[in-house]
């Protein structure tokens, strides 16, 4: 009988170790088959850029844009695939896929009919299974561990990825000059079982499978853009990846015509360069907890910056490889500093209902943003020289650090995503069907004289709350006769979407604001609240009056039931 990977053990020993999460089998079994993995990918993309070398700089650049095109045009829907369906199907489908492309590429390059459109096409399709398997594979994580391994697992990720950044392009470039670029492209493709064999051996428990089909395509993907743009700190995220990702994309797409134009090496001197950065990236993942305790996130980001745009200047005047590759040790380190900084913000912020769609946005910026650039260094460098792009790039960079004193990034203090369902079932005297909608919240507020100013501007984070999960309008009134008399009002799309804010949508933090609000009102008045429901197609309650029993509620009374005819209900389900 095959073995069969197991679930994390229940209560493991608790470790601080960096290397902990290996001690959990799956775990280790994927990591592995990740690293294997990703040394392929970073093989297959020198294999891909070298055999364009002969053709101008745009198009090598373009090895680029078309491994980072797809996740723009496909990370939300991969998000929203990876909330709906059986994650550990997802990853596998992923898997199959990238095989099948890698296997077509294989057998073109060892034919010697690789030509650069078809070449193209399919580093564009091997993308697509990567946009389709990131959001998944984010999203299991905390199945893999336990819950207070996850940050380690995550400094494990980024290992995974940087020393496949020191191997594979050393590597590949080795294999390209000894053996061709059709051997590179056949250790992507066997690269790929490895995973597909892990993920087949895990039999991944019924209990912590996804809900499926609580929200259709469409409703889910707005889902996600509304949390993402009512939620500041997550905005800010996002600001610093824009400002810091076009700037950096200068390396990654200029790295190998530096390589071959200015210091006039192979395919195994190319491949060693980029090996140096993958080294001063595990370096710096290793250096990264020290340098958040000295430097703040902050100082991180603004620092992980300026050493980048000096290491782009350095391309420029320096012709020594070995220096080069020195400064590009350097490069690195800023670069894992950086986005390991900006992901880790992601992770903190984001609550589980919608996380795997948020780090889907947070993916197509950063892809887009490297996907878009490259093609524009790229043309720059053809027309202009390298020089141009390259301080260009470094100057961006510049710009970022400097505009860190404008746009920081928030603090994550008190900031708590864990899930708080502290809203009780509405009382109404009937049943809505999910579609029923839309569905109009009333709440009324009673302002303590003296706290009117301050309770106005609590409520703009209430009013945010309120928007990410689920509300399409909001608005806060006050009233002309009676000034400490507020009425906060919003529009949900449906009874589904408002009993989602009620179960697992609202959060840790959306409660203490909501606490903090209660706070400021009159003593003895807690907020009252109504739920309407349109009646543009007729009424929700039948003329007989034989309401559907709700289980929020319990002996309706024949008031209750008379106020329904008017589709207000009354409740005490204070925020």
């Amino acid at each position: 009988m095959s073995p069969v990977l197991p679930s994390p053990p229940t209560q493991p020993p608790r470790s601080d170790s960096a290397w902990a999460p290996l001690a959990a089998r799956l775990f280790r079994a994927l990591w592995i088959a990740q690293l294997v993995s990703n040394i392929g990918s970073w093989m297959q993309m020198i294999g891909a850029q070298w055999l364009l070398i002969g053709h101008d700089a745009a198009l090598v650049t373009l090895v680029q844009t078309a491994s980072s095109l797809p996740v723009v045009l496909l990370a939300l829907p991969s998000g929203v695939i990876a909330d709906r369906y059986e994650r550990r199907g997802v990853l596998l489908a992923a898997q199959f896929s990238m095989l099948a492309v890698s296997g077509t590429l294989t057998v073109l390059a060892f034919a010697d009919a690789l030509t650069p459109t078809p070449l193209l096409l399919l580093t564009f399709l091997l993308g697509c299974g990567t946009a389709l398997m990131g959001p998944a594979w984010q999203a299991i994580q905390p199945e893999l561990v336990e819950r207070h391994q996850l940050g380690q697992a995550a400094a494990l990720g980024g290992v995974n990825m940087n020393l496949a950044r020191a191997v594979g392009p050393a590597l590949g470039g080795v294999v390209v000059a000894a053996a061709g670029t059709g051997w590179v492209f056949a250790f992507n493709t066997a690269s790929y079982l490895g995973i597909a064999a892990a993920l087949l051996l895990w039999r991944r428990p019924k209990t912590v499978a996804p809900v499926t089909g609580r929200e259709k395509l469409l409703t889910a993907l707005d889902a996600g853009r509304r949390y993402v743009w009512y939620a500041p700190g997550i905005r800010r995220v996002l600001l610093r990846v824009i400002l810091f990702v076009p700037g950096g994309a200068a390396l990654w797409a200029l790295l190998p015509l530096v390589a071959s134009h200015s210091l006039h090496l192979g395919s195994g001197g190319y491949g060693l360069l980029l090996g140096a950065v993958g080294v001063g990236a595990v370096a710096g993942a290793f250096a990264l907890p020290h340098s958040n305790r000295v430097l703040g996130a902050n100082g991180t980001l603004g620092g992980g910056a300026l050493v980048f745009a000096g290491v782009l200047v350095v391309l420029v005047v320096v012709r020594d490889t070995w220096l080069v590759a020195v400064a590009l040790l350097f490069a690195g380190v800023a670069w894992i500093g950086v986005l390991s900084t900006l992901n880790a913000a992601m992770q903190t912020r984001l609550p589980g209902w919608v996380r795997a769609r948020g780090l889907a946005v947070y993916l197509l910026v950063f892809q887009g943003g490297q996907g878009l650039a490259a093609p524009l260094w790229g043309a720059l460098a053809e027309r202009l020289g390298l020089a141009v792009p390259l301080l260009a790039g470094s100057g961006l960079l510049l710009v970022s650090a400097l505009s860190l004193r404008r746009w920081p990034l928030y603090g994550a203090e008190g900031v708590d995503p864990s899930p708080s369902a502290h809203w009780p079932v509405p009382p109404l005297v009937f049943e809505p069907g999910p579609t029923t909608g839309p569905v109009l919240v009333t709440v009324s507020y009673r302002v303590a004289p003296g706290n009117v100013t301050a309770f106005s501007e609590l409520m703009e984070h209430v009013a945010r709350s309120r928007r990410r999960t689920g509300a399409l309008t909001w608005g806060l009134y006050q009233d002309g006769q009676d000034p400490g008399h507020f009425i906060e009002n919003y529009l949900v799309a449906s009874w589904a979407e408002h009993l989602a804010q009620h179960s697992d949508r609202l959060t840790v933090t959306d409660r203490r604001y909501e606490e903090r609000a209660r706070r400021l009102l009159l003593p003895g008045t807690p907020p009252e609240v109504t739920h309407a429901f349109d009646t543009s197609t007729g009424p929700v309650v039948p003329e007989d009056g034989h309401a559907m029993p709700n289980p929020g509620r319990q002996g309706a009374t024949e008031d209750h039931d008379e106020q329904a005819t008017n589709q207000l209900v009354k409740g005490d389900d204070a925020r």
